[in-house]
């Protein structure tokens, strides 16, 4: 029995030193890496974290340069629609101005066609008046009183056409 408790304490001594010598060649060297692993991964978390909060404060400002962008391009857009539309109003309205002036043009060439054949009208009718007076009368009727004459005749049949 004596070899059973010798070998019983040898066994613990030797399951003492060996625990002592796993601890510090194992034990501490897989705890401290273990502790660093855990370090590590939690500055990595924390650097994660930071890196999100990072990235969502530029995300905002992002949105925000995009909206601030995209109320500049509708203001250019309207100041250039109201430009185009003042334009447009300008150029309708020197094509209305060229038109009545076109028209005003119109008129008076047709008032002084319509002048200059009325004197023609005149002078042909005085003509006629005084071919049919001389064949009347079978002379020349070549004098200015005889012209005033067939003018005041027919300025009185204006006169009445004009009333009637």
């Amino acid at each position: 029995m004596l070899d059973f408790s010798v070998t019983f304490i040898i066994t613990a001594i030797n399951i003492t030193v060996l625990f002592f010598v796993l601890r510090a060649l194992l034990f501490k060297p897989v705890t401290k890496f273990m502790a660093e692993r855990a370090r590590r991964i939690q500055d990595s978390i924390a650097e994660t974290t930071r890196d999100r909060s990072s990235a969502q404060k530029l995300l905002e400002q992002y949105q925000e340069k995009i909206k601030t962008a995209q109320g500049k391009a509708d203001e250019i857009v309207n100041a250039g629609r109201k430009s185009a539309e003042i334009e447009a109003d300008r150029i309708v309205a020197e094509g209305k101005a060229t038109a009545q002036a076109m028209v005003e043009a119109g008129r008076r060439q047709v008032e002084a066609e319509f002048q200059a054949m009325h004197a023609r009208f005149r002078l042909e009718a005085a003509a006629l008046v005084m071919a049919a007076s001389s064949r009347l009368v079978q002379r020349d009727i070549s004098s200015d009183d005889n012209r005033r004459y067939a003018n005041m005749l027919l300025d009185e049949l204006a006169a009445q056409k004009g009333n009637g």
